[in-house]
């Protein structure tokens, strides 16, 4: 039948009898027993100290079948032991010259389940399998499945749109795997999109999976970088940087000298990875980090290009950022200036070199964006007063009072500021950090003061999934804050609210913070939020996913019609204020 077509596929190229020889002997012959016992005399295993067992396994009822699957299974095994022996023995010209021979031999039946495992192996050890053969491999979707990674390897190699296929599911997992975690219904200030270490992140299945895809292979590892680039360019979507560097980072792991070697990048993305694990860049090694910046020689200048994706990466980013809010609260201080601060101008150089990266790479024009003297100048010295009045403040509110009564909190900001947020990348990026490290010190009165200049801010930098995660996990410490109508208003509708009509991600965050803290949120605001974020017919699944789950959970909360009834005079009133719903 087919089937056993498909079984002995390739056997007569070798001279190797199979079931159509057999039935062509028996139907010309005259005495088919006969005919019978000479075939099996002529195509059995030639041991002569086996002619006389078999009809002694014949007499127990073994069929002959079995005895020669087990012989060759037996025999199976020690061929591909042999194999991989060969490919570790002797002159390498010699014991590849063995394994191609034996590939020439066993390749016309690489169709014969029993067989094929032995023809991959071989071919699996074969540094370089010929042209004709992987050609026949790649027009064959069975083959091609079967193939050890270290055979599909040299067919992609050469085939960067087979490639592509193979990585672009892996990728669009990646970025979706990323989306989950910023979207994600656990709020916490502990654990958030940044809390993983580089190490953990690494042992991610993408990054595995094109860590073992590339091997050591150097075209591979271009290539994926020239996908991660190009899709970079396409979408600005920032997790790819991420991916960039963690690759890198997971072949260096593993010593993959083949790769990191020759990797322009490596060196420098080694270092940033141990900032990153710290969440700190100290002072060795952004000297350390200089010296690569400024060791980037003429003629080199495409290296900033990796550079600036390296950088841009988020968890770079963050490290970068909260090293900067660091060192101005450690300026106030020392009562230095910015500029007066070699470190501080550092970190800016590579926040904007980080942030410019699109830029870059769209242009293709590679030098280092020029920072702003009025960063500098300017907006570093206003966020460092901004933690003036806060120290001021709080002084403030130890002395005691003289008769003028309390002094207020400073509840304007300079018009700069928010100039600054909407025109200055770099500003914005910072005066965010600034914001979300005053929230997770419970600094209401500051969260208040500055809030406003969010609404509108460069390339709306306030209403991005990444500092919206970072902003409704802080917020969770200011849990008391929202039973206040002034604080409530002044978040939601001054600030989320704003956005949500456009930009569905904002509506999304709003009520993952509702779905947290709906419960210390005044009944009445509660309410009004739940109208407002109502989704429209053009809303996606999660927006309407989330409503969802919180009118349920507000259902709970409504006192039962029970409860509103009069109480008679003699009970004890029930509690009017509600209890928290079970979260």
């Amino acid at each position: 039948g087919p089937s056993e077509a498909i079984m002995y596929a390739g056997l007569q190229e070798l001279g190797v009898a199979n079931g159509e020889d057999l039935k062509e002997t028996l139907t010309n012959c005259t005495e088919p027993l006969k005919a019978i016992e000479q075939f099996q005399t002529e195509n059995g295993v030639l041991l002569p100290s086996l002619q006389s067992a078999l009809p002694f396994l014949d007499l127990h009822g073994t069929p002959r079948l079995e005895f020669h699957q087990s012989v060759f299974d037996e025999l199976r095994e020690k061929l591909l032991e042999r194999v991989s022996a060969i490919a570790l023995e002797g002159k390498v010209e010699e014991r590849y010259k063995k394994l191609e021979d034996l590939l020439e031999k066993s390749f016309s039946l690489v169709k014969m389940p029993s067989i094929q495992p032995v023809v991959m192996c071989v071919m699996k050890h074969l540094p370089k399998v010929p042209e004709k053969k992987l050609k026949l491999v790649m027009a064959d979707k069975d083959l091609y499945k079967a193939c050890a990674v270290e055979v599909k390897r040299q067919i992609w190699q050469d085939n960067q749109a087979l490639f592509g296929d193979e990585v672009s599911p892996l990728l669009k997992q990646y970025i979706l795997e990323k989306e989950n975690i910023l979207f994600s219904n656990d709020i916490s200030v502990l654990h958030n999109f940044f809390s993983p270490s580089p190490k953990t992140r690494r042992q991610g299945e993408v990054v595995q999976k094109l860590t073992q895809m590339i091997g050591k292979n150097v075209k591979l590892y271009d290539m994926v970088l020239q996908f991660l680039r190009t899709l970079f360019l396409r979408t600005r979507n920032v997790h790819y940087c991420t991916l960039r560097a963690e690759l890198l980072m997971s072949l260096h792991d593993l010593e993959i000298s083949e790769i990191c070697n020759v990797d322009p990048c490596h060196k420098f993305t080694w270092c940033l990875d141990a900032c990153i694990r710290e969440k700190f860049v100290d002072n060795k090694r952004a000297r350390e980090l200089q010296g690569f910046l400024d060791g980037v020689k003429k003629g080199q200048e495409q290296v900033l290009g990796d550079l600036s994706m390296i950088l841009c990466d988020p968890f770079a980013i963050n490290t970068l950022a909260l090293s900067t809010i660091r060192h101005l609260q450690d300026l106030v201080g020392q009562d230095t200036l910015p500029r007066e601060s070699p470190d501080l101008l550092l970190l800016l150089r590579m926040l904007s070199l980080g942030q410019g990266a699109w830029d870059m790479i769209d242009s293709q024009v590679f030098k280092e964006p020029k920072l702003e003297a009025e960063l500098i100048t300017k907006f570093l010295p206003m966020l460092m007063s901004f933690v003036v009045d806060d120290h001021t403040f709080n002084v403030d509110q130890k002395l005691p009072s003289e008769e003028k009564g309390p002094v207020p909190y400073p509840s304007t900001i300079p018009e700069a500021f928010t100039k600054f947020l909407q025109e200055n990348r770099i500003a914005c990026e910072i005066g965010l950090y600034y914001i979300l490290h005053i929230t997770k010190q419970r600094n209401k009165n500051a969260f208040l003061r500055l809030l406003p200049a969010l609404v509108e801010t460069f390339s709306d930098l306030a209403f991005s999934d990444i500092f919206l995660h970072l902003l409704t996990g802080n917020l969770t410490l200011l849990g008391e804050e929202f039973a206040l109508e002034e604080f409530c208003t002044a978040l939601f509708d001054g600030f989320f609210l704003t956005a949500c009509s456009r930009k569905e991600n904002v509506q999304r965050h709003v009520l993952r913070l509702l779905l947290h803290l709906h419960h210390k949120v005044a009944p009445a605001k509660l309410e009004s939020l739940q109208k407002a974020l109502e989704p429209t017919k053009q809303s996606g699944e999660a927006v309407k996913e989330l409503h969802t789950q919180l009118s349920e959970k507000l259902e709970l909360r409504k006192p039962s019609p029970a409860e509103v009834t009069e109480t008679p005079s003699m009970e004890l009133p029930l509690p009017t204020v509600p209890t928290p719903a079970s979260r």
